[in-house]
């Protein structure tokens, strides 16, 4: 009985509990504001994000952040990332989980795993940084936006190390509790990510070139060129960029390397001017929820088969490609990166942590309800532990599905952009370079036009 009764002290204390997270999950919870982004009604999405807290105060800021960005709204939606920043810093150097914290915790134990605070996935810490580096663009703050680009690569990088040293961590201590299971029969159920292109964020890669470029700084921007096409060795854009600034810096080894890629470099006239498109496509998958039964082996009650409540993405929708013309020409988009690809890797990734914190949660639930006997309350507490074990489908679901690039070489002037029944004007400078940056879903288009000068 103490068992228990520390377990209801500690509900009632939980700072991250609430009705929704005891009975439902964070997609069945965000569905009314991810239909509306899905719609292009970034407005109403907006108005629904304001007013609710489901997500904590890191994921609900970041899709704050996101939603009030593509409705025009560039000061809450700093205001918002930033916020989410601040929330993310105060974890940035903490594990995902640790064993001995878990064992304190009897609310995560007796509830399920959305009581946790959130910790977002490597690839989302990117997108916060290159969603504040483009406020900083809103705002003509070159050297801010590229503060942004460089700590979006940092803090992936320092996201990556905590995940792994936590794992170890975790296997290590489930192995002194003599819990085991298979692992493997679980990740069957998912599919594997190849390539770089499942950790690497080509759009981030691309944008912080550019920008160096915006500043003249050719040798750092040279070194991002080189990341992108790694991730990215078929994209158009990304391959004509490196070739002429390769060219421009005289790199003769890496020029004999990159004469492989027929792609051309096309040289400005005297009277002409560039125009770069960055497209982002649609809205990333959202988690859904499964039961997966799971054998598990325990040194103190052998061997039995648990149903575990685990996330999972549907199959990736194919999008439809953006239809554009700039002037009167249709605009060649070609794939950057996919975001539905990232997701689905690094939910891939942290699938043990889930499920070895599922294993102790499963256990501890187990030996609740033995405590409290065959009667009217070891019942209750079977239908509590029922009701309440619900899959950990937090995500930042307004991110976009899909991002694609596009270039243009036009005369001097101003030309009509026209996608999804709007239009916009672009200025283009001879000699310089235009950068469009752009999000589109479904009749909804949000755009920022900026001028990078005159760079290769």
């Amino acid at each position: 009985m103490a068992l228990i009764s520390s377990c209801l002290l500690t509900l009632t204390a939980c700072s991250s509990l609430s009705m929704g997270n005891l009975f439902s999950h964070y997609t069945a919870q965000h569905q009314s504001v991810y239909q509306d982004v899905k719609r292009g009604d970034y407005q109403a999405a907006l108005n629904e994000q304001s007013n609710q807290a489901i997500g904590g105060d890191i994921l609900d800021n970041l899709e704050l952040g996101r939603i009030a960005w593509l409705a025009g709204d560039p000061a809450q939606s700093f205001t918002a990332l930033q916020a989410g920043q601040k929330a993310v810093e105060k974890q940035q150097n903490k594990a995902l989980i640790s064993l001995s914290d878990t064992s304190d915790s009897i609310a995560a134990l007796a509830v399920n795993e959305n009581v946790n605070a959130y910790t977002p996935s490597d690839y989302e810490l990117g997108f916060l940084h290159l969603y504040l580096g483009l406020n900083y663009i809103q705002r003509n703050d070159l050297e801010g936006a590229l503060v942004e680009m460089r700590l979006a690569n940092q803090v992936q990088e320092e996201a990556e190390r905590v995940r792994q040293a936590s794992l170890s961590k975790q296997k290590t201590a489930l192995s002194e509790q003599g819990l085991s299971a298979n692992i493997g029969q679980v990740l069957a159920r998912y599919p594997t990510s190849e390539g770089l292109s499942g950790y690497q964020n080509a759009y981030l890669f691309f944008l912080s070139a550019l920008l160096y470029q915006a500043q003249g700084n050719n040798n750092d921007a040279y070194v991002d060129l080189k990341r992108a096409l790694a991730v990215a060795p078929t994209n158009p854009q990304v391959i004509a960029q490196t070739k002429a600034l390769a060219q421009s810096l005289a790199i003769e080894d890496d020029l004999d390397l990159l004469r492989a890629y027929s792609q051309p470099v096309t040289q400005l006239k005297a009277n002409q001017g560039r125009v770069i498109v960055i497209a982002e496509k649609g809205t990333v998958e959202a988690l859904q929820g499964w039961q997966l039964s799971l054998p598990i082996l325990s040194r103190s009650q052998g061997v039995n088969l648990y149903s575990v409540a685990l996330p999972y993405y549907p199959q990736q929708r194919n999008s439809a490609p953006i239809q554009a013309t700039l002037g009167n020409q249709s605009v060649d988009f070609s794939l950057l990166m996919d975001v539905n690809t990232m997701a689905n890797y690094h939910l891939r990734e942290r699938l043990p942590s889930l499920v070895f914190r599922q294993m102790i949660r499963l256990i501890a639930k187990t030996q609740i309800s033995r405590q409290a006997g065959n009667g009217g309350f070891g019942l209750a507490l079977n239908v509590w532990n029922a009701l309440t074990e619900q899959p950990d489908t937090r995500s930042w679901q307004t991110l976009p599905a899909v991002v694609y690039s596009a270039s243009q070489v036009l005369s001097e002037g101003k030309y009509p952009f026209s996608i999804a029944g709007q239009s916009f004007d672009i200025d283009v400078s001879a000699g310089e370079t235009s950068l469009v940056i752009l999000s589109n879903q479904a009749m909804g288009v949000h755009l920022l036009q900026k001028k990078l000068g005159k760079i290769q």
